[in-house]
Formats: structure tokens, sequence, C-alpha cells
């Protein structure tokens, strides 16, 4: 079974340094196998034989203090369900500028917000455009806001156990 991890807040602002090649010897010593990472920021593709998502985040999570000194929350996604969240094609409605980015918000669960979709913010320059059951799908216009503020929203709304990524990581994770 092919799966996607997200680590969350590893080499963030110089904090909770990891490299990748340690990860990946991390993951190899719990069993993982072809297991490949994208950008330094803990996005990776591993196969295991494992298939309880439950019982994959707890030997990660488990396991990674110990190895690294500090924990991280763990999100994982089989590949199957990455390819649908590709397939949603969720910001086809949204007119792609210079300095607009793309967000998707991965959450643990079903995770309780009383947010009413689409959100949109009061300086009209950041949306919350839909939401699954584990995932938020976000845009954001850098010229007139900051993603460090967006992100302290999506938390808000959503939880400190959620992990933001670019939709272009997505895509990328998708490929490789």
């Amino acid at each position: 079974m092919k799966y996607a991890l997200f680590l969350r807040g590893i080499n963030v602002g110089g904090n909770k340094k990891i490299s990748m090649t340690e990860l990946k010897v991390f993951l190899e010593t719990l069993g993982f196998k072809n297991i490949k990472t994208l950008l330094n920021s803990g996005n990776v593709v591993f196969e295991t034989k494992e298939t309880a998502e439950e019982d994959l985040i707890k030997k990660v999570e488990s396991n990674f203090k110990s190895k690294f000194g500090f924990e991280s929350k763990i999100i994982i996604r089989t590949f199957a369900e990455i390819e649908k969240i590709i397939g949603l094609n969720p910001f086809k409605k949204i007119t792609i500028e210079k300095h607009t980015r793309l967000y998707i918000t991965l959450l643990p669960e079903n995770e309780k917000s009383k947010l009413k979709l689409p959100y949109t913010s009061p300086g009209k320059d950041f949306h919350i455009l839909s939401k699954t059951k584990r995932e938020a799908f976000s845009a954001l216009t850098l010229l007139t806001s900051e993603s460090v503020k967006a992100m302290a929203f999506i938390e808000h709304e959503f939880g400190k156990n959620v992990t933001t990524r670019n939709w272009n990581t997505i895509i990328k994770l998708a490929t490789i």
C-alpha cells in the first residue's frame, strides 16, 4: 500500500530541524519501503503492507520524539486519497495571479467548525473555499495578506493538529 505522510511544523523558521535523509533512515527503521521525500518540510511517500492508518500514525509518532527530541503531529493519506483530492479540482474557479497562493489543510479527522463556507476574510484576500471530511481548501493573495495570519485563522477554526501545504506540493507529491 502506498501512502503520503505529512509532518507538522518541521524545518519552519529554523525550528525543529530534520534533514530529509535522517527522516528517510528513521522511516526505514520502522519497516517502510520505497521512501521518497519532497522538499524539506516533511512530505514523504512510502510503501508498507500495514493498512490501518491509525496504527501507522501511532508507529511513527511513538518513535519520533525519542529519535528527534521533539514531537510532530503526523498526518497520513493513502495515495488513492491523494489522487481523489486532486481530482476534486477545488481551485477551478480561482483566478490565479502572481501573488495567489493555493493551500490544502490536512485535517487529522473530521474537525468540527462552525465556519460557514465559502468564507472570505474581511479584507477579501483570504478565502476558505470548501472542505471535505479531512481537508480544507483555501486561497490567499499575498499582496494584501500574510500566510502566517491565514494559517493562524485555519488553526483557530480547525485545531492545532492540522498541517497545511501548498497545492503545488500535493500535485508534485502525486508524481513521485
